[in-house]
């Protein structure tokens, strides 16, 4: 009798915690001594094929139509800490030397969203060049340092197929955001510009990236997360972590639909582990996000960044200036 109540127990706790991950994109992580593969365990290096479900690569809906934000390139040689990767479904840029990007673009509209449950296929990239290290998918040793692999474009803008969604759990998509940043105030905000789209009929143009170095995350403040199977590897710690979104109806003709008085999200959050859940309180404008992100200095500092780069100037400058919309 004992054994048999031992083992309902066993049973209801089992699905209580099948239960009990938050539905927005990025639940808590779980440590890895009870990881299983592909949610913390080193996997096998991939590479991700983009299918008809993809946006275009070039023109209107396309992920960078609003411009790279920096002049970042595949050569290896020049641009090591701004090279540049087209994922298909988002285009980004990657410092070897941080071991994370540092922005990545992608445009989201309807047909973005769609029935495809998360994968946690979390992954090392095998694209990378063979001088940059590819981090695994427990690099960030949260028993130790307490980061999630936080998404730079999230899951649940991509689940038009599974194909799309394990896009999104590369680790060159990732930086180690505080859990409550992430699950939070950055869920939060994933799910108003998501809301936007499906139901109000947008469509929106978004960039998102990180800068500086420290980060607090549930166990204390670091400046990098060193991973004692590669004993020279270190992942930057962003210390700040920003998003813009330029939202339109959803249509055709987007260049000329996109004006000075289009909605525009501006945010930049520390990456702190105290911070506050209500993402409204972190607005701000590209102009003051840019400013800060180019002062940064130091190794891991950083690329220089300037949006926007295929608006009009007249229309770049004031959505730049504008101080972005809340809910």
């Amino acid at each position: 009798m004992k054994f048999r109540h031992l083992l309902i127990f066993a049973l209801f706790a089992t699905f209580i915690v099948s239960c009990s991950k938050n539905k927005g994109d990025n639940f808590s992580f779980i440590p890895d001594a009870a990881d299983t593969s592909g949610t913390g365990s080193a996997t096998t290096p991939v590479t991700i094929p983009v299918g008809n479900d993809a946006p275009p690569t070039s023109g209107e809906d396309s992920n960078n139509f609003l411009g790279n934000p920096t002049p970042a390139s595949t050569d290896v040689v020049v641009n090591k800490d701004d090279y540049l990767i087209n994922q298909g479904y988002y285009v980004e840029s990657y410092s070897s030397t941080r071991e994370t990007p540092n922005w990545v673009c992608w445009h989201l509209d309807k047909t973005s969203i769609g029935g495809t449950k998360r994968s946690d296929a979390f992954a090392a990239y095998a694209g990378l060049p063979s001088a940059f290290f590819a981090v695994q998918s427990d690099s960030y040793n949260y028993a130790t340092y307490g980061f999630d692999r936080g998404h730079d474009c999230p899951s649940a803008d991509r689940t038009s197929s599974l194909t799309a969604n394990k896009a999104t759990f590369l680790m060159t998509n990732m930086i180690p955001q505080a859990p409550q940043n992430n699950q939070q105030t950055w869920g939060n905000l994933e799910d108003y510009i998501r809301t936007q789209v499906n139901s109000n009929g947008m469509e929106a143009y978004i960039i998102m990236g990180s800068y500086g170095t420290g980060g607090t995350g549930l166990y204390g403040t670091f400046s990098t997360i060193k991973y004692s199977k590669y004993t020279n590897e270190a992942v930057n710690v962003p210390s700040y972590v920003w998003k813009v979104a330029i939202l339109i109806p959803s249509s055709t003709g987007d260049l000329s639909r996109i004006t000075a008085s289009s909605k525009i999200i501006a945010v930049n959050t520390p990456n702190i582990n105290s911070i506050n859940a209500d993402w409204t309180q972190y607005i701000t404008t590209v102009n003051a996000i840019e400013a800060a992100s180019n002062a940064s200095t130091g190794a891991t500092a950083g690329q220089k960044i300037n949006l926007f780069g295929a608006l009009p100037a007249d229309v770049k400058a004031a959505l730049k200036a504008k101080t972005g919309d809340g809910k």
